[in-house]
């Protein structure tokens, strides 16, 4: 079983242009999330995913410069980038990871693949209901199934939200959902890195800690935000 960790970002955000290499304590954004992705059991298969126009030259650089595997594909048609980048890969299933989710946590990644595998389910995410914070969202996806119901992608909206068609036919495939039951307070955190108030709220709890920030899984970081 070859297993992905797809990482979509580009550099050219409306709100908060360049966020995905901006400084946070001396380190860009993307680097942080890849330290905490590396912790994965499943680290050997991260791809940075980006778009072909000049614009995103800057994280390509970047990833040759660390030595991170980079694929670029279509600039607007993010799913067809994203199907594009398991198939070259030859990954069976793959995990989508945003590039404003900083906190991204791998035990949950890992958790997830583990689900999908053992379950042989086509999807499987955190994202329904929302009981965890935006930002720590994971979605894991057979890749055989996703270039089927990719053909099935008829709006804009599908073509850029990666995995909108999805939880809008929940009947389409074989779907397993994660639910927070254990951690109330998590439900409705931003922490997902949308825009300058967004980066300062970061930088100030990213200064809080006291170890590695890779140290903190999501119930760690939910405790520091609510003073727990």
């Amino acid at each position: 079983m070859n297993v992905g960790i797809i990482v979509l970002c580009r550099f050219n955000s409306s709100r908060l242009p360049g966020k995905i290499l901006k400084e946070i304590e001396g380190k860009p954004v993307l680097t942080y999330i890849l330290e905490r992705l590396k912790k994965s059991n499943y680290s050997d298969g991260i791809v940075v995913a980006t778009s072909d126009s000049t614009a995103d030259d800057p994280i390509a650089r970047y990833c040759e410069d660390h030595d991170v595997n980079c694929f670029r594909g279509s600039l607007d048609n993010v799913s067809e980038r994203f199907a594009t980048c398991a198939a070259k890969n030859q990954f069976d299933v793959v995990t989508r990871v945003n590039g404003d989710n900083l906190f991204t946590d791998p035990v949950l990644v890992d958790q997830a693949i583990e689900l999908a595998i053992e379950g042989d389910y086509d999807f499987v995410s955190n994202v329904d209901g929302r009981t965890f914070p935006t930002g720590m969202s994971v979605e894991v996806i057979k890749t055989s199934f996703y270039e089927k119901v990719l053909k099935q992608f008829n709006s804009p909206d599908h073509l850029e939200h990666v995995t909108l068609w999805l939880y809008q036919h929940p009947d389409s495939g074989q779907f397993k959902y994660i639910y927070n039951d254990t951690h109330p307070k998590a439900h409705g955190l931003k922490l997902a890195l949308d825009c300058e108030e967004d980066l300062n709220f970061v930088s100030l709890l990213l200064q809080k800690m006291d170890r590695p920030h890779t140290a903190y899984g999501w119930k760690d970081i939910v405790k520091l935000i609510t003073n727990e």
